[in-house]
């Protein structure tokens, strides 16, 4: 091979280096740069740990601290910025609902017993615990569960006046709704549902009810047959329609006539 073959071939070769070396420098600078995402501001929130059952007592251990996006973390949440020691306060504290794994902690949702009992530190202040007897014909066959609404209608036996009319010696029942939207809170001693139950046919049944109401449950206890009739769960959160119900009851009562052993339901007005 003479020397104009050898030289011919190294400039060659060095063009074609070069050649490539300036494409790979062109290709980097096409290449489009990713964009550095933006760190969004977070801060610690306390929440759940585990799952947290109504009534329970609510142990250090039970909880921990997560970070959370700090525009969507509410101010009522717990902060670890402001409330270091949160963890260690809460401890003893009662549930007042029941709170899922990794939800947030709110103070409204806990309760500090003092000393008290369960159903004394869950009640809302101004509010009073009544039971009552109940069975599977006056309970809606038990498919009543804490934290259902109900209301409460009164069955009376009366002496029919007519003495001698041809409804004579038959006995009139009359009924009539004393307490309406009522909260309850247990069955015999169990304030949740028990191991996923939707039925507990209990003996006794403990209602969240107001000074005056206490007073109108102990009275128609005395006077009669107590029914528990269930309210549907499109009204559990509606608004309190006692005044409403009352109106309705003060102008129309509902009897029921004996008449030849036949029942027969009659609408009276009250003017």
């Amino acid at each position: 091979m003479n020397t104009a073959r050898i030289v011919v071939l190294v400039i060659a070769l060095g063009a074609g280096g070069v050649a490539a070396y300036l494409a790979s420098s062109y290709d980097k600078q096409l290449a489009p740069v990713a964009p550095v995402a933006e760190k969004l501001p977070t801060v610690e929130v306390l929440v759940a740990k585990s799952d947290i059952q109504l009534g329970q007592a609510v142990k250090a251990e039970d909880l921990q601290w997560q970070t959370w996006p700090q525009a969507t973390a509410s101010s009522a949440f717990i902060r670890r910025d402001s409330r270091p020691d949160a963890q260690t306060q809460i401890a003893g504290s009662i549930a007042r609902v029941p709170l899922m794994q990794g939800e947030p902690i709110r103070d409204q949702k806990l309760v500090k017993a003092d000393g008290s009992g369960f159903m004394a530190a869950i009640l809302p202040s101004g509010m009073r615990a009544v039971s009552t007897e109940i069975s599977a014909e006056t309970g809606a066959g038990g498919f009543i569960l804490p934290n259902d609404r109900v209301d409460i209608v009164l069955t009376r036996r009366l002496k029919n006046p007519d003495t001698n009319g041809p409804t004579a010696g038959n006995d009139l029942v009359v009924s009539e709704v004393v307490l309406t939207n009522v909260r309850v809170l247990a069955i015999d001693q169990a304030p949740k549902e028990k191991d996923g139950q939707n039925a507990v046919i209990g003996k006794t049944v403990t209602l969240e009810l107001r000074p005056d109401q206490v007073a109108t449950l102990s009275a128609s206890r005395q006077g009669g047959t107590l029914t528990l009739a269930l309210r549907s769960i499109a009204d559990a959160n509606a608004a309190d329609n006692s005044a409403e119900d009352l109106a309705l009851k003060q102008h129309q009562t509902g009897v029921n006539v004996i008449r030849y052993g036949v029942s027969a339901r009659q609408l009276t007005s009250q003017k």
